[in-house]
């Protein structure tokens, strides 16, 4: 239910939304520091942690290595929620998470409590944030999520 708020029918500016609208830039990477601080924290401990329009986790690959040796590697990836995928026909590679990873949802009150905002603030902040990114994968926009 959460994630059909990211099913846009029409585009979505930053300008649009009420709080990313009163903070300013530096606020709103801190908020987004404070979020990837919190995801890595989890990947660490072997975890997915779902974000509303898909899933970071960790997975095993298999990377070709010098004289043709192939050694087990993890790797942090992003998957896309398949409702998103669908909405917005997306092609994804098809990773799958294993199935005894837990998986957590953003604790917006850690988060908070660590960048010193309050907690309604951050959550409305990372949710607009990813009301923008839906928004420019239904435009066709070329978007970049930096995290640390």
């Amino acid at each position: 239910a959460k994630m059909k708020k990211y099913l846009l029918y029409n585009s979505v500016e930053p300008e649009d939304l009420p709080t990313l609208k009163e903070l300013s830039t530096l606020e709103i990477c801190q908020v987004w520091s404070g979020m990837s601080r919190y995801i890595y924290k989890h990947l660490l401990q072997k975890k997915a942690v779902e974000i509303g329009i898909g899933t970071f986790a960790v997975v095993s690959v298999h990377a070709s290595v010098e004289g043709g040796k192939v050694l087990p590697v993890e790797r942090p990836v992003f998957i896309v929620n398949k409702h998103l995928r669908l909405f917005y026909s997306l092609e994804c590679d098809e990773i799958k998470i294993p199935g005894e990873t837990p998986a957590v949802q953003p604790d917006f009150e850690e988060i908070a409590a660590e960048i010193h905002f309050r907690h309604e603030i951050v959550q409305q902040c990372v949710e607009e944030i990813l009301l923008c990114f839906a928004g420019a994968l239904r435009d066709n926009k070329e978007v970049e999520f930096s995290f640390r």
